[in-house]
């Protein structure tokens, strides 16, 4: 986010010490550190509801969805074609062809829809009582 080196935190620390001294240094530093993890915890609540608002866990849902039916899909194209017949390659050997066995038929069964696998929820912001 910024790029702020170490020597541009000894210059603060250097100038925050003689401007308040050395009384009052670890007080302010601890107010300091106070209110950024509130502007953290705040910003992190805000980037949360204007997610929820645009519905962007509901969008990772349908995509995943998607994705598993296209697995689906694959998967029956997958299982079509290894239960396809196989051609004989030796029609022209002198052992005469045996006629394939018939292939056992399954009952149609209907096919369920696939139900959606909702992705594990966010880890909640830190919600610890502050001082």
């Amino acid at each position: 986010m910024f790029d702020i080196g170490f020597m541009e935190m000894l210059l603060v620390g250097l100038v925050a010490l003689v401007v308040l001294g050395p009384e009052r240094l670890p007080g302010a530093v601890r107010t300091a550190g106070l209110w950024i993890g509130r502007l953290k915890r705040s910003f992190s609540n805000i980037k949360a509801e204007v997610e929820r608002e645009i519905g962007a866990d509901e969008i990772r849902r349908q995509l995943h969805n998607e994705r598993i039916l296209d697995l689906e899909k694959e998967m029956q194209a997958m299982k079509q074609n290894l239960t396809a017949p196989v051609t004989s390659i030796t029609q022209n050997s002198s052992e005469p062809t045996k006629p394939a066995p018939p292939e056992p038929t399954e009952p149609a069964q209907p096919t369920e829809p696939v139900k959606a696998v909702e992705p594990p929820p966010a880890p909640r912001p830190d919600r610890s009582q502050e001082p």
